[in-house]
This record gives C-alpha cells, sequence and structure tokens, in this order.
C-alpha cells in the first residue's frame, strides 16, 4: 500500500476536494482505496456521507494501543473505496497523545495503517491545514505528499514552513518519503494574475504539470456528496482530476491500471 499525503497550512486550497476525487479515481482505476480523514472537522468523512459526531474513527487510532481496524474502517458507496473517519473527537485524541509521555507520538497512524496494507493498493490522507500531532503522523506514515496551492495575493503563505516540516519528518521519522509535489488548484485560465502565479509556483516550488480548473460543479457536486468526477466526468474540474491522477501514477513509476 502506498500512501498519500494530501496537506497545506492554509484552508480553502481544495484538500478534501482532492483527496475525495483523488481516492475515488483511484479506484476507476483498478486500484483498492483506503481514505483517510484526518481532520476534526470532519469534512472528507461528510462529503461521502459517512460523518457521525460521536462515531469511533482517526481518534482511536491516535489513542488506542491496539486500535481494532475492522471497526474503524467502513464501506462508502463507491466500491474499492473505503474511509476511517473524523470528527472532534480527533481534537480531544491529539491532546492526549501530546500529553503522552510513555508511547511514542509520532507512528501511530503508520503503524495502524501497517494493519491492513496488504488489503488496499492506495492510502489518501486529507489533513487539517495545520501542523498537529496526528498531521505529523499522516507525513510519517506518508510515501507522497501532495500540496493544493490556489493562486492568490497569500498564495505562498506558510509554503516554507510546511515544506522545513516535510523534510524535517523526512529526515528524523520516515525515511521512506520520496515525493513532495505541488499542484494548483481552483486555476482560472483566462485570468492573467493566474497564470503569472502559477508560474511563480513552478519556478519556486517542484509542482505537478496538471492544473486543476476552477469549475462551479466543484460546489455542486460538494453539496450532492458526491466526487466531481462522478457528479460531472466532463466538467474542467474532473478531466483535470483524472488528468493528475494519470500524472502521479507515471511520477511514482508508470504503474498500469490495477497494478502496483
Amino acid at each position: 500500500m502506498r500512501t498519500i499525503a494530501i496537506i497545506n497550512l492554509k484552508g480553502g486550497v481544495a484538500k478534501t476536494t482532492s483527496s475525495i476525487n483523488i481516492a475515488y479515481i483511484l479506484t476507476t482505476r483498478g486500484y483498492r482505496v483506503l481514505l483517510v480523514d484526518n481532520d476534526k472537522q470532519g469534512d472528507c468523512s461528510r462529503g461521502l456521507n459517512r460523518r457521525t459526531s460521536d462515531g469511533d474513527g482517526i481518534d482511536r487510532i491516535m489513542t488506542d494501543r491496539h486500535p481494532d481496524m475492522d471497526h474503524l474502517i467502513h464501506k462508502t458507496d463507491y466500491e474499492g473505496l473505503d474511509i476511517i473517519t473524523a470528527n472532534l473527537g480527533l481534537l480531544t485524541a491529539n491532546m492526549e497523545v501530546t500529553m503522552d509521555r510513555v508511547r511514542p507520538q509520532q507512528n501511530r497512524i503508520k503503524k495502524a495503517l501497517q494493519q491492513v496494507a496488504d488489503q488496499y493498493d492506495f492510502c489518501v490522507v486529507d489533513n487539517a491545514p495545520d501542523i498537529n500531532i496526528s498531521v505529523i503522523n499522516a507525513l510519517t506514515a506518508a510515501n507522497d505528499v501532495l500540496i493544493p496551492v490556489e493562486v492568490d495575493d497569500n498564495t505562498l503563505e506558510g509554503m516554507n514552513e510546511l515544506l522545513e516540516q516535510i523534510q524535517e519528518v523526512k529526515e528524523e521519522l520516515n525515511s521512506d518519503l520520496q515525493n513532495v509535489k505541488c499542484f494548483v488548484s481552483k486555476f482560472q485560465k483566462f485570468n492573467e494574475a493566474h497564470k503569472q502565479g502559477a508560474e511563480i509556483i513552478r519556478e519556486q516550488y517542484p509542482t505537478m504539470h496538471t492544473l486543476i480548473r476552477a469549475s462551479a460543479v466543484v460546489a455542486r457536486s460538494t453539496f450532492a456528496r458526491t466526487p466531481v468526477a462522478l457528479h460531472s466526468p466532463r466538467s474542467a474540474a474532473a478531466e483535470d482530476y483524472e488528468k493528475l491522477v494519470t500524472e502521479y501514477l507515471d511520477m511514482i513509476g508508470g504503474v498500469q491500471d490495477g497494478e502496483i
């Protein structure tokens, strides 16, 4: 199983939309995928109609010595796609972990995912716009990090700090972390400022070639709680997410559909 962490310290850059669509599109290519909601807001869980206010989820992985993965993993409405949910219980769990001086704090998600690594080809982790202990755990478990970036006045705010944190995790905790790439989200192709901003991002940071174009259908698919790639497969955003997944698969070794 290969683990992808989706992260940015900024909110509203399409982390959750990207996580859901990347995970869903991978299943359409024949892969088995586990989606992990690692944000106490639970937007990823809600987006797949699996959010509960009091159910066990990623919080139990953070706090239990031997989490019951069979209990924590839920089927979704899509074949080949399972989910570990999140809710506000993660906030309490993270506080508990930071006060735990007995057990190692940073590798709990990694150890839990190792229990089910033979059941999936990919794990996609949707992270909070933060560097808290559960996000550090996600980076410790990841093989690849994808950073959605929206072109605006504060495009690169926090980017250097995030990349420094990722590099520190790679050096100290996770030598298996191979790829760290940005990709532009909500791109307006006829907006000159967006074109210039995308070029600046590509010049300064390792960036995927694929641009995710802004599309009104993304909001509609969110309300419908359906991946945009299924809700509006001919939309610009759906086409771009398909291209992004293809580019990602090429990046990790040119694997064929259903093989890893």
